[in-house]
């Protein structure tokens, strides 16, 4: 790739994966709860969930789903349905998503799949890769390598910063705040999990 072309496409991607949304808000609670090291497997989960989805994008099968209304109207409101509930969880809750004090560590597993489900959910992924995707490769050059580079550098980019996410939930925990001011950030994250949900549920293909 061009070096001009894989920068655009880098600070592109790095926008929309710094952008606070679900799996930000995701593994920032499970920073809070099960320290930086222990969120990574939620990290993980979301990475996969992009590969899965870049892959999808790459070789065009990205393009079936979303002309494919039922199984995109599927995908789409079982992402509505999980950010409802965590978003009514975290107003509801006594404990919320961010916590001072960690209960029992998350299994390995359950954060993983948390993850995995919270960007699985999100269609917005599938249209970012399938509209994007397509503007920076190069048809006059090998499509393999292209692929590779922009899926390394997403996949990179996700580690690197939901970990940032996950470094704020674990200084959080750690900073010792006051009741009020962690009440007031978990209200905050449930109303942002169900403006994520309501957003979603207007997307269409």
């Amino acid at each position: 790739m061009e070096l001009t072309t894989f920068t655009i496409f880098a600070i592109t991607t790095l926008v929309v994966v710094f952008t606070p949304g679900p799996a930000a808000i995701t593994v920032t609670a499970q920073g809070s709860d099960n320290g930086f090291a222990r969120a990574q497997f939620g990290i993980m989960g979301i990475a996969s969930a992009n590969v899965i989805y870049f892959a999808l994008s790459a070789t065009g099968i990205a393009a079936l789903i979303i002309a494919s209304n039922w199984l995109f109207t599927i995908i789409k409101w079982a992402g509505v349905g999980y950010l409802a509930y965590l978003g009514v969880s975290a107003l509801l809750s006594k404990a919320g998503v961010l916590r001072v004090e960690r209960g029992e560590p998350e299994k390995r597993t359950t954060m993983f799949a948390k993850g995995f489900v919270v960007e699985f959910a999100n269609p917005k992924a599938l249209l970012y890769f399938a509209a994007i995707l397509p503007q920076f490769l190069d048809a006059t050059a090998p499509i393999a390598p292209q692929i590779l580079i922009m899926g390394l550098t997403t996949l990179v980019l996700d580690i690197v910063v939901y970990s940032v996410y996950a470094a704020l939930g674990q200084t959080i925990a750690r900073s010792g705040v006051k009741p009020w001011v962690l009440k007031s950030l978990n209200r905050v994250a449930g109303v942002a999990l169900l403006v994520a949900a309501f957003r979603i549920a207007r997307v269409s293909n």
